[in-house]
């Protein structure tokens, strides 16, 4: 066994898993160990966030941490190495295998080796296919590293840095610099990963026009960022700057404003809305009722022993009352498969909960909730809310939603007009419960009376089904008993 083997086996790498969801990246947001640290398979070493929600992360390895490959709040791509233990650290001193750059890391060639562990799941078979190296463009020199750099920065529209002095060699006559903004000369596609394809697309930036500088002409992330730079203004001579005097009393607004990169949760529920909005021709339904029998009905729960150590609350029989209505209408309860052009009626209820949490809004679902009793309904609806809130929701608990209940009453809120979680064909917003003067048995008196909306996509609810859905939460909320006899 080479010592070059043997520091191998020594010293293990825990690399950036998935997660199960197919993401291709994720943020370091806390580590709970540093090197010099001992740790067990199994341990909980660090929180990372994904597109879906934040994620402990356990090392499969017992030893002490020899080294943390990146710092909190950096982002790296799933299949780095984010930390080296040394299993053995007993046998004395020796070196570590150098951490292999981030962006080079999945494209580079290896030995074949088996399917990769995740978190979720087996992920995915190694690729038998091997990149070739691109051949050079016939009669054109390679150019040197100094050509690359002034190249790179003459694409991405900056001056070229002073070259350094070389000794004399015969006159070559050189090839013309492209100009600023046009393509790089190339056979076929760029060479990038998905992550910098998906970065260079965020940023408006052509591959064809970077010239890249990773291992066998791979774009990296780097080359990306670089021509995403603006250009810089050429430099002057100095000389006598006249400064313009700030006008009384304006204030530089700049100085006032903060910027927060989008990322996380909130890059998630960005393009989650703005897909669902510019996607299922969304229709919204009002209406007002009369909650005070319901109202009364969750204090009378409260005290009934089948539900005492569970979280009783007006949300609970608006859950229910959504429930049963769509029981009684089930063709409302589907999904739009774009791709097979079908209509997928589902026998199942996922119930999503809108969750208001510090990272951004997230909802998870209560599996096959249709079929759970009152208590039951309850005991998941309160665990939902509490992970949620503590950020630990997985993301398997925010897949396969079909409808979902968004609670605006909460903040005061009378109602709005939500937008459909993607995939699912409706929601309904409960509004806040308020007093308010109410014809009750032919008198003007008051009553505790809040308002619902319910959103549907109208490509698989037609506007006399949606109605009657709304229609059905509404009747049940009203009179609560109709939740035995429709139930």
């Amino acid at each position: 066994m080479t010592a070059s083997t043997a520091n191998a086996q020594r010293f293990r790498e825990f690399k950036m898993p998935d997660v199960g969801e197919g993401l291709t990246e994720a943020e370091i947001l806390k580590w709970y160990v540093q090197p010099g640290d001992t740790v067990t398979d199994g341990q909980v070493v660090c929180e990372v966030e994904t597109a879906k929600a934040a994620v402990e992360l356990p090392i499969p390895y017992t030893g002490v941490v020899h080294e943390l490959r990146f710092g909190e709040g950096v982002t790296v791509d799933v299949g780095t190495a984010i930390i080296a233990v040394d299993t053995d650290p007993g046998a004395g001193p020796a070196e570590a295998p150098a951490a292999a750059p981030q962006e080079a890391a999945a494209d580079e060639e290896a030995e074949p080796q088996g399917r990769q562990a995740v978190l979720v799941g087996y992920g995915a078979a190694p690729s038998s296919t091997k990149r070739r190296a691109r051949k050079p463009q016939p009669g054109v020199p390679a150019q040197p590293e100094p050509a690359k750099a002034a190249l790179q920065a003459e694409l991405n529209g900056r001056t070229a840095p002073a070259a350094p002095a070389t000794p004399a060699a015969p006159a070559v006559q050189p090839a013309p610099a492209a100009p600023a903004g046009s393509a790089v000369p190339a056979a076929g596609r760029p060479l990038a990963k998905p992550p910098v394809r998906k970065l260079a697309k965020d940023l408006g930036i052509d591959l064809a026009t970077i010239l890249p500088t990773g291992p066998d002409g791979i774009i990296t992330r780097e080359d990306v960022h670089a021509a995403a730079t603006p250009a810089a203004a050429p430099t002057e001579a100095p000389g006598p700057v006249a400064v313009a005097a700030a006008e009384p009393g304006t204030v530089d607004a700049a100085a006032r404003e903060r910027r927060v990169p989008v990322k996380g949760v909130r890059k998630a529920t960005a393009q989650a809305m703005v897909a669902s909005a510019f996607t299922a021709p969304h229709v919204t339904e009002f209406i007002t009722v009369d909650v005070t029998r319901t109202m009364k009905l969750v204090q009378e729960l409260k005290q009934d022993p089948d539900m005492a150590g569970l979280r009783v609350n007006p949300l609970l029989l608006v859950a229910k009352a959504f429930l049963v209505a769509l029981k009684r209408h089930p063709e409302a309860n589907a999904a739009w498969d774009e791709a097979n052009q079908e209509i997928v009626y589902k026998d199942y209820v996922n119930l999503g909960i809108a969750a208001a949490t510090p990272r951004g809004l997230i909802v998870p679902n209560i599996k096959d909730a249709g079929a759970k009793t009152l208590p039951q309904l309850a005991s998941e609806l309160g665990d939902l809310v509490a992970t949620a809130r503590e950020g630990k929701t997985s993301p398997a608990a925010m897949a396969g939603g079909t409808v979902t209940i968004t609670n605006v009453g909460v903040f005061g809120v009378d109602t709005g007009t939500p937008i459909l979680n993607p995939g699912e064909s409706a929601i309904l917003a409960f509004g806040a419960v308020k007093l308010q003067p109410w014809v009750h048995k032919g008198k003007v008196k008051a009553r505790q009376v809040t308002t619902l909306a319910l959103s549907f996509d109208h490509r698989l609810v037609d506007g006399e089904l949606g109605s009657k859905l709304l229609a059905d939460v509404a009747a049940v909320l009203e009179r609560p008993k109709r939740l035995i006899t429709w139930g």
